[in-house]
């Protein structure tokens, strides 16, 4: 005689069954996730810890829009360490673009366009550059990359302010620097949302004072990210569960914005440029190390 399996067995044979496939369905794709940098999956199963890394990370966003400047890099990593790196890119693009739009509403009559239009037809030509680089480099080359030139960028500064000769103050005025900093700038910013720094040093050379800096910056990057969002969705770094994932993280992300101002009103412009140069020294040596 065949063996008859009860009822309980069955169930407790297809429960486990259920289970099985169901592990086997999200190791596939983790695997995936971290592999290709997919974003259509990985966010549907964060845990307390990442969750709170992107509230974090959510929060210096909305920040550093409106109020310190270099906080963004921070607001990077923390994305970076919370998801797969190319996935963080294109889930963090949409935080920024809504971030940017308290920037430009607190600022939008501070901004130096003549600024501005030296460096977009370069920052277009860095975006470009960057869509077709990713998937060529790694994340770790990249990294390295970007926090050795913003290194660079930072002697240069500091170089450029202990030199009282007219060379030194024209510089960051020559038409090859703003197109050196502009394909930089839309380079980092489409391989890794990291062109912060590089445009946080470009304002501070040019000599711009706080206002004008945060809402020349509040311009620039939300032109800037509007660009690249097409780039993003048909790269697939922009899906469906991403902006799911960023609508919830908006809540973290307002307060921030709207401490930016508070803050700012209360730094002088020595202050204000110490800080952002101390921050960038730090992200660019998160970044090489």
């Amino acid at each position: 005689m065949f063996p008859v399996r009860s009822l309980a067995d069955s169930g407790q044979h297809d429960a486990a069954l259920y289970v099985w496939r169901n592990a086997r369905r999200y190791e596939t794709c983790r695997i995936a996730s971290h592999r290709d940098g997919n974003a259509s999956c990985a966010h549907m199963n964060l845990t307390v810890w990442q969750w709170a890394l992107l509230a974090l990370g959510a929060f210096f966003t909305g920040l550093s829009k409106t109020g310190i400047a270099g906080l963004g890099v921070l607001a990077v990593a923390l994305f970076a360490n919370a998801l797969p790196a190319r996935a963080s890119t294109g889930a963090l693009l949409p935080l920024l673009l809504c971030a940017d739009l308290f920037g430009v509403a607190f600022y939008r009559k501070h901004a130096s366009w003549s600024h501005l239009w030296k460096l977009f037809p370069w920052v277009i030509l860095g975006v470009v550059a960057g869509y077709f680089a990713l998937g060529r480099i790694s994340s770790a080359q990249v990294q390295r990359l970007i926090g050795g030139i913003l290194l660079a960028m930072v002697a240069l500064h500091y170089w450029r302010k202990n030199q009282p000769d007219k060379l030194a103050a024209h510089l960051p005025h020559t038409w090859w620097f703003a197109a050196a900093t502009g394909t930089l700038a839309g380079f980092t910013t489409m391989v890794a949302n990291a062109a912060g720094p590089v445009m946080v040093l470009y304002l501070l050379a040019v000599g711009l004072p706080k206002l004008a800096f945060i809402g020349t910056g509040a311009w620039f990057f939300m032109l800037v990210n509007a660009f690249k969002v097409p780039f993003s969705v048909q790269l697939r770094l922009i899906t469906h569960d991403s902006l799911l994932m960023d609508a919830a993280l908006l809540i973290p992300m307002v307060p921030g914005a709207m401490l930016g101002p508070v803050i700012l009103r209360r730094l002088n412009q020595a202050a204000f440029e110490w800080m952002v140069l101390v921050l960038t020294v730090l992200a660019s040596m998160r970044l090489i190390f």
